[in-house]
């Protein structure tokens, strides 16, 4: 199949960075490039590490980072995928580039637990955010600044989007390409990537609620919650 090619080409690309922080998980990683990586548009992609050069994925094998925090600095959109450690944040200087970026003017993005990185950053402060259900009750303990959505599969507030867990990310990505190329674009990826072009639905009936397992063995078995979102957007 043949992905029409967007319109309205500026006049440079826009410059997407991956931000990988060590043991990264690398589906999540890959996500960004393969939807967003397509050659019909006007995006230029940049895998980045806090230095150039290799970085450990979750699986043990490293990824090699072509660009570090620098490029991060100047992106027009910083997407961090999910790592492991995200309990203890961002480190420093990866967390004082995403706030410089935003600083800048950069959209930012989180996979998965890829919101601690945000947080830790700063930039979720005030703001609805969400990832993987497993860890909503821990980002919502850590930074308590942050409203934290549980039940949904992303959240964009404008120039700060956070999704929630591992697939959710192709459904971010997704829309990032909906919001900047329009319906027809976003949904002719999504055929080529044999992806849903939106999903219904959220986290919600994908998981128990904190309260669900404490009284899981005193409770009996219900039907899944559903309240028919599978996203939220404001604008702040």
């Amino acid at each position: 199949m043949t992905v029409p090619r967007a319109s309205g080409h500026p006049t440079r690309p826009h410059r997407i960075a991956v931000l990988a922080l060590e043991r990264v998980l690398p589906m999540e990683a890959g996500m960004p490039f393969h939807i967003l990586g397509q050659p019909q548009l006007p995006y230029e992609l940049m895998l980045c590490g806090r230095t150039p050069g290799p970085v450990e994925t979750h699986n043990g094998w490293p990824l090699t980072a072509t660009h570090g925090l620098d490029t991060v600095r100047t992106a027009d959109t910083v997407i961090v995928p999910a790592f492991r450690g995200f309990l203890q944040g961002a480190p420093h200087d990866a967390a004082a580039a995403l706030h410089q970026a935003h600083h800048n003017g950069a959209r930012i993005a989180s996979i998965c637990t890829g919101a601690f990185a945000l947080a830790s950053a700063g930039l979720l402060d005030g703001r609805r955010a969400t990832t993987h259900w497993r860890h909503t009750d821990d980002l919502a303990r850590l930074y308590p600044k942050v409203e934290v959505d549980p039940d949904v599969l992303y959240v964009d507030t404008g120039n700060v989007l956070t999704s929630a867990g591992v697939a959710s990310g192709i459904d971010l990505c997704l829309h990032l390409l909906r919001r900047d190329h329009g319906t027809a674009i976003a949904n002719a990826i999504a055929r080529e990537i044999v992806a849903a072009p939106h999903r219904e639905g959220g986290q919600a009936g994908r998981h128990s609620s904190s309260k669900d397992r404490r009284h899981r063995r005193t409770k009996p078995a219900s039907a899944p919650l559903w309240n028919g979102r599978s996203h939220t957007s404001t604008n702040h």
